[in-house]
């Protein structure tokens, strides 16, 4: 296993799971160092057409998705004879382990997973991408309580027709009944299927099972769940509503969007009451109240066809209805106890200040209970987020309606992550209760490569719980390719580097092969690459040097060379006969010409008897 590396660059370092069509690995990214997780084909999959299809199908479809509470997905490709889909490593607990572990979730913790879940798919929903398999296994919750929901491995975009003949792809106990029935799917199956979640989330059982996935699935299309209070009554009936209403068989009585269901999951986690019709009534109504009416409007019908001839009714038979219909009216009242002298309605003090519930409570014969506070992104800080009796409850006069009131949005600091490498800045900003947004790269002459240079929000700073942080990491410095300027005028040549950035300092030299103003040489060398901003050294050319030529006339040859050779000139001599033997008796150049170093003088020398 150590030696397995997909696409040259993702090496895995353990095998993290399996699925019915792939398995999955943790592996390290070497390009950009950062874990991620393999998801591989089966071998026997990848060469059958139509699972190679999906597998391509789901990568494209996902890459489209960028979500906090969905799973990235940053790569794929094939090796050898399979294929593979890097994506984002999520650490954490999936819900079906959640549930074997700790037993029924908390009813306000689990509408919050199943809101986050409602944005997941809304993201997805958006671009026409259907899951298809949303259960507890698929929906992971990371230490800082972000939802993921992941594996689109049977997603599929929702205008496209790819289907495997004779299957249904799917977990059986959550299946929507147009999936068990392989029927078009829309947004309303995933809808289902996380209704379906919620329900065992909330009460440790699923509504559906049996001994063979047929009759899982028979029983999603024909039967009515249990509904979830009747399992655990502590639920709030609320939730059962928004349950059982995202549970029922036909798609167009679920809620119209993901959207919708967290609306109502929100209303659910704040005490206040749900859009949607409890599931049970409608369902009655759908069975039992529309037929009567049908029966009833047949026998009007006949009666308008058929008058009944008109009769006359003796007073005492009136006088035995009207007793009858006070009697009723009586009953009725008993039973609504209007005549208990002590059941009053609780009436809602949700939105309320303290004090106005108070007033509002006392004027309904009751009492403020225990008061206290939490955190609300939805409800102004000092109103009521939620009341216990709910409102509309019938109780006893005088007894205590304990409210909670919103403490604001919960706020936190930006921790000071300047000078931290970018994933211990990434952790300590989790950990502060924010949310990693992405990361800016930044060349910086002052801070090492991969250190964080700054931060937005700048640290310090109090923000809302899970705000967004973007971190600005150096670069390092920049490097750039000095050019060659070498043979250029010194004008050209600074202009050229400046242009780059470069300071430039010029020095100025003799040269009797360079003509004057031009570049001799540079330094740092050309081509080679250096800090941006870096100081590049030119040498100009100054032309040839000019010198003097001294009167050397009269000297001794020896002298005269020797004074010649240290001011750079070159000597030639010319011997003629002269009885002042070894003496110089002419110079060409004459003596106070101007000679450039490196010339010649040519010297006549006495010699006696001829040369």
């Amino acid at each position: 296993m150590e030696d397995m590396v997909f696409g040259r660059r993702y090496k895995v370092t353990e095998k993290i799971g399996s699925g019915g069509m792939a398995d999955v690995y943790k592996a390290v990214d070497e390009v950009l160092g950062r874990t991620v997780a393999v998801k591989v084909l089966h071998a026997h999959y990848a060469a059958e057409p139509n699972f190679v299809a999906r597998f391509r199908q789901e990568a494209q479809a996902a890459a489209n998705l960028s979500h906090p509470n969905i799973v990235n997905i940053y790569d794929w490709g094939r090796e050898d004879d399979t294929y593979y889909l890097v994506m984002e490593y999520v650490k954490g607990t999936d819900l079906k382990e959640l549930i074997e572990q700790r037993g029924p979730v908390d009813p306000i913790q689990a509408a919050k997973i199943a809101g986050q879940v409602c944005s997941a798919l809304a993201e997805a929903h958006g671009y026409d991408v259907i899951h298809r398999d949303i259960k507890p296994h698929n929906i992971v919750i990371t230490a800082d309580s972000t939802v993921k929901v992941m594996d689109f491995g049977i997603a599929r975009a929702g205008n496209t027709t790819m289907t495997q003949t004779g299957s249904v792809l799917g977990t059986a106990q959550y299946i929507s009944p147009e999936q068990a029935q392989g029927k078009t799917l829309g947004p309303a199956s995933d809808l289902y299927s996380l209704g379906v979640t919620l329900y065992e989330l909330v009460t440790g059982r699923l509504p559906f099972d049996a001994d063979t996935p047929v009759a899982v699935a028979l029983k999603q299309v024909n039967e009515e769940p249990v509904p979830p209070r009747e399992i655990r009554p502590s639920i709030p009936a609320s939730l059962e509503t928004v349950i059982l209403k995202a549970m029922r068989k036909n798609p167009s009585d679920r809620y119209a969007s993901a959207k919708e269901m967290r609306e109502d999951l929100k209303r659910v986690i704040s005490g206040e009451a749900v859009g949607a019709a409890p599931a049970y009534g409608a369902a009655i109504d759908e069975t039992t109240v529309m037929p009567a009416v049908e029966r009833s409007e047949r026998v009007r019908t006949a009666s308008a066809v058929h008058p009944v001839p008109e009769r006359r009714v003796s007073p005492w038979v009136w006088v035995a209805v009207v007793a009858a219909i006070a009697l009723l009216g009586v009953g009725l009242a008993f039973a609504l106890g209007a005549f208990s002298g002590g059941d009053v309605v609780v009436p809602s003090v949700v939105g309320m200040t303290e004090s106005e519930a108070s007033s509002t409570l006392s004027a309904a014969n009751l009492v403020l209970g225990e008061v206290s506070t939490a955190y609300s992104e939805s409800v102004e800080l000092g109103k009521i987020i939620r009341q216990d009796p709910g409102a509309g409850s019938r109780v006893e006069e005088l007894t205590p309606v304990d409210i909670v009131v919103s403490a604001g949005i919960e706020t936190t600091t930006v921790p000071d992550v300047v000078g931290m490498q970018e994933a211990d800045a990434i952790t300590a900003i989790r950990e502060a209760g924010l949310t990693y947004d992405h990361t800016e790269d930044e060349f910086n002459t002052e801070v090492p490569e991969g250190q964080v240079i700054r931060s937005d929000p700048e640290p310090g700073a109090q923000v809302a719980i899970d705000s967004p942080v973007v971190l600005y990491v150096s670069k390092g410095t920049e490097k750039v390719q000095v050019p060659d300027v070498t043979g250029k005028t010194q004008a050209d040549a600074t202009a050229d580097l400046e242009a780059e950035g470069f300071k430039v300092k010029t020095v100025e030299k003799f040269s009797e092969t360079v003509p004057k103003g031009q570049v001799i040489s540079q330094s740092p060398d050309p081509n080679v690459f250096v800090p941006a901003g870096s100081q590049v050294t030119i040498t100009v050319s100054k032309g040839p040097e000019i010198v003097i030529v001294p009167d050397v006339t009269t000297m001794l040859e020896e002298d005269a060379r020797a004074t010649l050779t240290s001011l750079g000139l070159r000597v030639e001599v010319v011997y003629v006969d002269d009885p002042d033997d070894g003496v110089v008796l002419e110079q060409d150049p004459i003596p106070n010409a101007s000679a450039n170093k490196g010339d010649t003088v040519t010297l006549t020398v006495g010699k006696t008897g001829g040369p």
